[in-house]
C-alpha cells in the first residue's frame, strides 16, 4: 500500500515527480515522473483540500480517510475500493476493444473494475509498449526482476507467429518494401538495433556491437525496420530533436546540426511510411500487425533493449527512507 503527503509534488529538471511512500515494502521516498496534467490535478485537489474539515491525524496527508473516528489516518484501499465501486456502477455501460458477432463492441464486466486492475493494466500497458523491464521494475518499486518478469511472459509459439508476421513487412531504409525470406532470416541473419533491425553481417555476428556508421540506421542500406519499431523510432526523433537544440544551444560546429538535420528527416521519413502501411491495411490485417508488435516489444524490452517512451517511462533514482 502506498502513501502521499501534502508536499508529494516536485520539480526537477523540468519534469514532475510524485514522491511516495511504500508502507508495504517499508521502503519511502520513491519518485515516480507524472505527467504536467497530473501534477496539476493534485495541485488543484491541494486548493479544495484547504477548504475542507481534516479528520483528525490526517493533516500530513494528501487524501484524508472517509469518516472522523481517528482510527484512519487517510483514504485506505477498502475506501477507495467502495468509492470506484459507487463510480463504476454509475457508468450506464463500459465497452471494450472487441467486437461481437452482431458487430458491436462488446460490454466490459464491471466487477473486474477495482484499485489494484489500475496497478497491473499500468505495469502491463508500459511492458507491451516496451518499457526495458529494469526500467519498469523500479516504476513498480519490486524488490525482485522475477516478479516483474510476469509482464512479459511470452510464448515461443506467439513469438513464432509474431515474427511471421512482421517478417513480411520490413522496409529498407528508403520505404521499399524488403520482406525477410523467413523467421529465421528475420531472428538469425538480422540483428535488433534500437530502431529497426540491422542485416550488416559483421554487426550481425557482434550481436548489434559493430555497427559501422555509429547507429545513424537511417543512412545505412542494411536497416531494415518494420511496424514494431515505430514508437522507438518516434522516441528517437525527439532525442534527436534534444540533442540538435542543445548543439544550437552550445554552438556547436554547423555540420553537427546538418548531421541530426539529416536524421530527423530521415527518420521522419520512415515513420511517416510506416504509418502509411498501417492506415492503408484493412482493420484486420492492422490488428494481426499491431498484437504481433505488442509482442515483439515485450520480448525486446525483456531481454533489456528496445524501450521507448510513454507517459511516465522514467524513474530517477530513489532516495531511500525507511527501510532498505
Amino acid at each position: 500500500m502506498g502513501e502521499l503527503r501534502v508536499n508529494c509534488l516536485e520539480y526537477e529538471d523540468r519534469e514532475w515527480l510524485l514522491v511516495w511512500d511504500n508502507r508495504k515494502s517499508k521502503r519511502g521516498g520513491g519518485r515516480l515522473e507524472v505527467t504536467a496534467d497530473t501534477a496539476k490535478t493534485i495541485k488543484d485537489w491541494l486548493k479544495v483540500r484547504e477548504n475542507i474539515d481534516l479528520p483528525t491525524g490526517s493533516e500530513g496527508f494528501l487524501f484524508p480517510p472517509a469518516g472522523e473516528d481517528g482510527a484512519k489516518r487517510h483514504l485506505t484501499p477498502g475506501q477507495i475500493a467502495v468509492i470506484i465501486r459507487k463510480w463504476t456502477d454509475a457508468v450506464p455501460v463500459l465497452l471494450t476493444e472487441e467486437i461481437g458477432e452482431d458487430g458491436e463492441r462488446i460490454p466490459f464486466d464491471k466487477q473486474l473494475v477495482y484499485p489494484y486492475a489500475f496497478r497491473h493494466s499500468y505495469a502491463q500497458r508500459h511492458a507491451d509498449g516496451g518499457v526495458p523491464i529494469d526500467v519498469l521494475r523500479d516504476l513498480m518499486d519490486h524488490r525482485s526482476i522475477q516478479t516483474t518478469q510476469g509482464y512479459y511472459k511470452i510464448s515461443q509459439k506467439r513469438k513464432r507467429q509474431a515474427v511471421n508476421v512482421m517478417r513480411l513487412r520490413t522496409l529498407d531504409r528508403r520505404g521499399k518494401a524488403a520482406p525477410m525470406a523467413s523467421a529465421t532470416a528475420y531472428e538469425a541473419r538480422s540483428v535488433a538495433v534500437p530502431f529497426g533491425n540491422c542485416i550488416d553481417p559483421s554487426n550481425v555476428k557482434a550481436g548489434g556491437k559493430a555497427c559501422p556508421l555509429r547507429f545513424q540506421c537511417a543512412a545505412c542500406p542494411s536497416y531494415r525496420p518494420d511496424p514494431s519499431y515505430l514508437p522507438a523510432i518516434e522516441d528517437h526523433i525527439r532525442s534527436l530533436k534534444a540533442d540538435k537544440e542543445m548543439a544550437l544551444m552550445m554552438e556547436a560546429d554547423d555540420f553537427v546540426v546538418r548531421n541530426l538535420d539529416d536524421q530527423i528527416a530521415a527518420f521522419k521519413g520512415t515513420a511517416a511510411t510506416m504509418r502509411h502501411l498501417m492506415e492503408g491495411m484493412d482493420p484486420e490485417e492492422r490488428d494481426e500487425v499491431e498484437k504481433a508488435a505488442t509482442v515483439l516489444r515485450k520480448v525486446r524490452a525483456a531481454q533489456g533493449g528496445g524501450g521507448v517512451s510513454l507517459p511516465m517511462p522514467s524513474f530517477p533514482k530513489r532516495h531511500e527512507g525507511n527501510g532498505a
